[in-house]
């Protein structure tokens, strides 16, 4: 229980105390802002800081947070080091970084804030990979919910049916303006959000249940390694790629630069704040990292997980409402997943995106694509999705980095987590089942070099180079 809620206090004291920092070394100003010199009346948009706030904590809080923390559980309470350090050292400065950074560039997509700062065989990387991981989002965030719904309801409205609405859902909230849907009914989702989290983290604190202390041993039933595993299993939970296409979204809408630490830097907070709250219960509920894994194994999933925890804890009142707000975790954030699809190829290919017509011409097919994929088996989508979101967001760190040193402002705050990460996303594709399935031996060590030479390249191209021109 201690180190529950002293991870739950350094996260909170993180957002005042590094998250500060990081805004200091960014500095904003009061320089106009994408929503107020570009307003469309569709995705540019101003809006109240509290209100995107809201939207910003939906977009970004999938089921990674909930999903992967619950998995990230199995190793034990080890998985509160990394959402505590990872969230306020490496993701909320990677949202805040790219949500900013895309506020100096009009409101551009990761994948053009890439292309400037990394060149343009990066762009072209990036514009492929954050469409295909956007896709993945929206799809994995489309059959979760469905299965979760399926559970609350009647027989007949089975998870094929929840698809479909889910679906169309989709399909508006990607096509009609930002405040027009989203913008209304978003602020309801994080009611039901927020109540979820207080119910389940009382229920656990105050019925008694046992959360392990921390201890750094592999509590893994299967023994699987911390390392890389664990990182990129917990995903959203402490760092994600996919909020890098997130926050361009927002920084379309934000009346003033000094609003972006409460938005993007705070809602990321937020959601490191869940993913401890599940990964806590997870493993508490339980008993034990063992007990987890049987209930995993009988009951099939994390959604049936999430479901027994939550009707077991709260009773059916409770249970439904903290299910409604598991629920509006992904369903928030696979609708602006889609979007920003749409986003990214409209600046990829220079289309306006003022009228329906063009909004009609990208959300289809994409849409489409999501609804064949999500007949694949759910579990073989989140691994690739895993892989592939930690991956961007090492990209949109080392970005990050490069704007900083062009900026002539510290870059650190940014190479030591994109360092971090390259190690990271290298040696689990390297060791993966669903990668090239290589020993330790082998995987650990290039994972080290790869991101050493990640480093030098950076260093070599901008502090070594500048230090030359002198």
């Amino acid at each position: 229980m201690i180190t529950f809620l002293v991870s739950l206090a350094l996260l909170i004291g993180g957002y005042f105390v590094y998250g500060k920092f990081v805004e200091k070394v960014f500095k904003p100003d009061d320089r106009p802002t994408p929503a107020t010199v570009m307003e469309d009346g569709v995705d540019f948009v101003p809006m109240k800081t509290s209100n995107i706030f809201l939207i910003q904590l939906l977009n970004i809080a999938g089921l990674g947070p909930i999903f992967g923390a619950i998995l990230g559980a199995l190793w034990g309470p080890v998985v509160f080091l990394w959402i505590v350090f990872g969230t306020i050292f490496a993701g909320a400065v990677h949202d805040y970084l790219s949500g900013m950074i895309s506020l100096r560039h009009n409101g551009a997509s990761i994948s053009e804030i890439v292309g400037i700062y990394l060149g343009k065989f990066m762009k072209f990387v990036m514009r492929i990979f954050s469409v295909v991981l956007l896709v993945l989002v929206g799809t994995v965030f489309m059959t979760g919910p469905a299965g979760l719904l399926a559970r609350l309801t009647p027989d007949h409205l089975n998870v094929t049916f929840w698809l479909i609405v889910i679906l169309i859902y989709y399909f508006l909230a990607t096509l009609l303006p930002i405040d027009k849907l989203i913008g209304k009914i978003y602020p309801i989702f994080g009611i039901a959000l927020i109540i979820m989290a207080i119910g389940i983290g009382g229920g656990i604190i105050f019925q008694g249940y046992k959360i392990p202390e921390l201890t750094l041993t592999n509590l893994h039933p299967d023994k699987l390694p911390i390392w890389p595993l664990m990182f990129i299993t917990v995903a959203c939970g402490a760092i994600s790629g996919f909020h890098a296409t997130q926050s361009p979204m927002m920084a379309r809408c934000i009346k003033s630069e000094k609003e972006g630490r409460k938005v993007f830097y705070g809602a990321m907070v937020a959601e490191g704040v869940i993913a401890l709250i599940w990964a806590a219960a997870g493993v508490a509920f339980y008993g034990s990292t063992g007990g987890l894994n049987n209930a995993l194994t009988e009951l099939g999933s994390q959604a049936s997980v999430v479901y027994d925890i939550s009707f077991k804890l709260l009773g059916p009142v409770g249970g439904v409402l903290a299910m409604i707000g598991v629920i509006a975790c992904p369903i928030t954030s696979g609708d602006t997943a889609f979007r920003s699809a749409r986003l990214t190829l409209a600046d990829w290919m220079g289309k306006e995106q003022k009228s329906m017509k063009s909004r009609l011409l990208f959300a289809v097919p994409l849409l489409a694509i999501g609804a064949l994929l999500s007949q694949i088996d759910f579990n073989i989508i989140w691994r690739y999705f895993s892989w592939s979101n930690q991956t961007l967001a090492m990209i949109a760190l080392w970005a990050a980095a490069v704007y900083l040193f062009k900026n002539k402002l510290p870059h650190w705050i940014a190479t030591v987590p994109a360092t971090f990460m390259s190690a990271v996303s290298c040696t689990y594709i390297l060791q993966a089942q669903e990668g090239f399935k290589l020993p330790i031996t082998i995987s650990y060590p290039s994972g080290i070099i790869f991101a050493l030479v990640c480093l030098g390249i950076f260093l070599y191209t901008t502090v070594f180079r500048a230090h030359k021109q002198k």
